[in-house]
């Protein structure tokens, strides 16, 4: 069982219900139960909902892949809220706006006035940067053997182009919709964990050109500095997952590794953060939350 520590001043600035919360670095937070539950929303896509990580959390729709164990969820089980979860795998910031499959609201309609805390992480599905990223380099490697990094040379700055003038504003503009829709929370975005290292090497299960590492890093870090960006821009709480998880990156080994490799025997969903990844999302993020 997590010790129990008072830390008041990680809600105290959008909480009135005198809500008590227990974190300690490293580790998630735990409280004990209030008469008035804080309504806590998380939004966004398959890393927001923990695809992959199984349990399935009840009740949700099979297409989502929503984990029980998702950072989300992690949050929540230890702490004074009340989740109402409708993070799905797939979304795109356009899924805020509308439904992504029937029998699905629109995201943003989990949202209200009496909202008091939202977390999400979304952009990645945006004109498909992460999927395509892979599948081209994957693509550039098998047909370029032995080329250092074939899929930079193929596709250059066109896909951190495309971040930059494509998926940038698309993220300003969900930003914006959040803070509208739930105007008295705290609302804080997760950048996306480092999927592979900064530095070019050969990553056995994960089949792309030891330059290419370098060169798919650099995209991410394109879209986490476009959220990082609109954040700023429309002061929402900024949670650094990617800092936190560097040497956690796909190329290293289970027990190390936040984020699974392309080729994985640890779950189904690839790509995506795996238990201890959810579970090192949820500690981070309430250390932010405490700090701000």
């Amino acid at each position: 069982m997590k010790p129990r520590v008072s830390a008041r001043r990680l809600w105290a600035s959008f909480i009135t219900a005198g809500a008590v919360i227990a974190c300690a670095p490293g580790a998630v937070a735990s409280a004990a139960p209030q008469a008035i539950p804080v309504e806590y929303v998380n939004l966004g896509d398959s890393y927001s909902a923990g695809s992959g990580v199984l349990p399935t959390a009840p009740g949700t729709l099979p297409q989502c892949a929503q984990s029980n164990i998702n950072y989300a969820h992690l949050i929540a089980d230890r702490t004074a809220v009340r989740l109402t979860d409708v993070s799905c795998g797939g979304a795109k910031t356009d899924d805020f706006y509308r439904a992504q499959y029937p029998g699905l609201k629109p995201q943003l309609e989990a949202l209200s006035p009496r909202t008091r805390l939202v977390t999400f992480m979304i952009g990645g599905n945006d004109g498909d940067i992460f999927g395509s990223t892979v599948a081209k380099c994957v693509a550039a490697a098998a047909s370029s053997p032995g080329a250092n990094a074939p899929c930079k040379q193929q596709y250059g700055n066109s896909i951190a182009r495309q971040i930059r003038t494509e998926t940038f504003p698309k993220l300003l503009r969900a930003y914006t919709a959040i803070r509208a829709h739930a105007p008295r929370a705290r609302v804080a975005v997760v950048n996306y964990p480092w999927i592979l290292p900064a530095k070019p090497q050969v990553c056995p299960d994960f089949p792309i050109a030891p330059g290419d590492v370098t060169y798919t890093h650099g995209i991410q870090a394109t879209l986490n500095d476009a959220i990082r960006r609109a954040a700023a821009i429309t002061r929402l709480t900024y949670v650094d997952a990617a800092a936190a998880s560097i040497g956690h990156d796909s190329c290293k080994p289970k027990g190390v590794r936040w984020i699974e490799p392309l080729i994985s025997d640890v779950q189904s969903v690839t790509v995506h953060p795996n238990a201890l990844g959810e579970r090192e999302m949820a500690a981070v993020t309430l250390r932010t939350l405490a700090r701000r």
